[in-house]
């Protein structure tokens, strides 16, 4: 199935994702959301249900100051449009071509930011913020990764680029109302690149970072609190 989508995929491994240390860690821990958010103040559940905007959402990313020395945002690219093919998984054909890839997903309010690690060989780590109603969020979100890790083989064809994935279903960390995570390899021009993408859905908001596995684990916890604070 040729599609045509925008790739500027969360996907900066496509082309160059050697991915996502030291940092310094100034952000108390978050209670998890099935423990006491609005539990007894029906206000506050309603606040947590309730979708915010991409302004909201941008304030809420991790910044250089969260993340520690040795760590830069890069300067958001142009959306590109090539086509994009998927060869040998029929549920990600269904979906189209960003989804195959662990790209940006389909929804209005949204914020993102990817960081280079000086400290590891110029590691990525990308962060990516989404809200809407909770069915929505946990809809989408499962439908692509379960199309994914169904799948542990497949080929993506880039515009002229071919890209041989393999995905892994992770176990995800016990966070937020509902967690996914995989580990994706993409093999191109004799490289492998391995990225872990780990999402976590509390309430309206979804979480999704992606990276090289040790960089994903590192900030998840960080990255979660920030984005659900003062809800």
């Amino acid at each position: 199935m040729r599609v045509r989508v925008a790739t500027a995929l969360s996907l900066t491994a496509v082309t160059v994702l050697a991915l996502p240390a030291c940092s310094t860690d100034t952000t108390e821990a978050k209670p998890s959301a099935t423990s006491s958010a609005g539990a007894g103040n029906p206000a506050n559940a309603d606040q947590r249900d309730s979708p915010l905007s991409s302004a909201a959402l941008e304030t809420r990313l991790l910044d250089e100051s969260d993340l520690g020395a040795g760590y830069t945002r890069k300067p958001e690219r142009p959306a590109r449009h090539d086509d994009v093919t998927v060869l040998g998984c029929p549920a990600l054909n269904d979906l189209g071509g960003d989804a195959a890839t662990g790209g940006p997903l389909d929804y209005h309010r949204q914020a993102k930011a990817t960081f280079t690690y000086t400290g590891s060989s110029n590691s990525e780590v990308s962060e990516e913020l989404y809200s809407d109603t909770a069915d929505k969020l946990s809809d989408g979100t499962g439908r692509i990764f379960d199309a994914m890790t169904g799948c542990p083989e497949y080929q993506v064809l880039v515009g002229g680029t071919a890209i041989d994935m393999a995905t892994q279903e992770m176990t995800a960390p016990q966070l937020g109302d509902e967690q996914w995570s995989q580990l994706l390899t993409f093999s191109t021009d004799r490289r492998d690149t391995v990225v872990k993408q780990t999402a976590i859905r509390d309430g309206s908001v979804l979480l999704i970072i992606s990276g090289s596995p040790a960089l994903v684990d590192r900030h998840l916890d960080k990255a979660l609190a920030k984005a659900t604070a003062a809800r």
